[in-house]
């Protein structure tokens, strides 16, 4: 868990290591603030993963509707209609169907885009700012609400990373709660260690892609991605 009272101690002698007086007006409280921040912003690293998926496993049999979500589906059973594309539109995003060629059933891709979140660089404790995932994933019998899936973006966020890693903690989450092998995470955001320091790019975004599954050979998959 996150030490809050030890975060108070060691800013504090970050503050002095700067040359400036911690007990001057306008940084007396700084430390209090940065802990308390800290414990809000890196919230994600109290769980494992797994504890993650534990927290939002909350599914659905497809073709089952729930409330919050407004998440229906359903898997047509006559074979005439597998190549149907159906857009199923939630309050929290678009849901579409794809048929794959690989399985002799249809298959169902629900996609949720544009999550916004943030997160912190773990080499130079810099945040990731403007970040946006898109999450994929074809249900294996059950699908996931989708206030869970950008619940799940945004812990995952909050904790020391990179930006590849989030994507595979968040592809991970979502395999472990749906029991879905074909996932898909993109993440695009901006990095202050680059926009801020060394090479001053303020401009540079940084795209990043974990694809599992069909959605690694799935052409039709991943034009939902786009």
């Amino acid at each position: 868990m996150i030490d809050q009272k030890a975060i108070e101690e060691h800013i504090r002698g970050i503050l002095v290591a700067l040359g400036d007086d911690p007990e001057r007006e306008g940084l007396k409280d700084t430390p209090k603030r940065v802990a308390k921040m800290y414990a809000e912003v890196f919230a994600g690293m109290n769980y494992s993963n797994h504890e993650i998926a534990e927290m939002f496993d909350k599914t659905f049999e497809e073709g089952i509707a729930d409330e919050e979500d407004h998440v229906s589906l359903t898997i047509p059973e006559d074979d005439s209609e597998r190549a149907d594309l159906t857009a199923v539109v939630g309050k929290n995003g678009p849901m579409a169907s794809a048929s794959s060629p690989e399985d002799s059933k249809p298959a169902r891709v629900v996609v949720m885009k544009d999550i916004d979140f943030f997160s912190y660089c773990e080499h130079h404790m810099a945040l990731m700012y403007d970040m946006k995932a898109c999450v994929a994933y074809v249900p294996n019998g059950k699908v996931i609400g989708l206030s869970k899936i950008a619940r799940v973006c945004d812990m995952v966020g909050r904790r020391l990373q990179l930006q590849e890693k989030i994507g595979k903690d968040i592809a991970d989450i979502i395999s472990e709660i749906t029991g879905s092998k074909d996932v898909a995470v993109t993440i695009e955001g901006h990095h202050s260690c680059v926009s801020a320091r060394g090479i001053k790019k303020q401009n540079t975004k940084t795209f990043t892609a974990e694809l599992r599954g069909r959605f690694r050979t799935d052409a039709e998959l991943q034009f939902h991605l786009r």
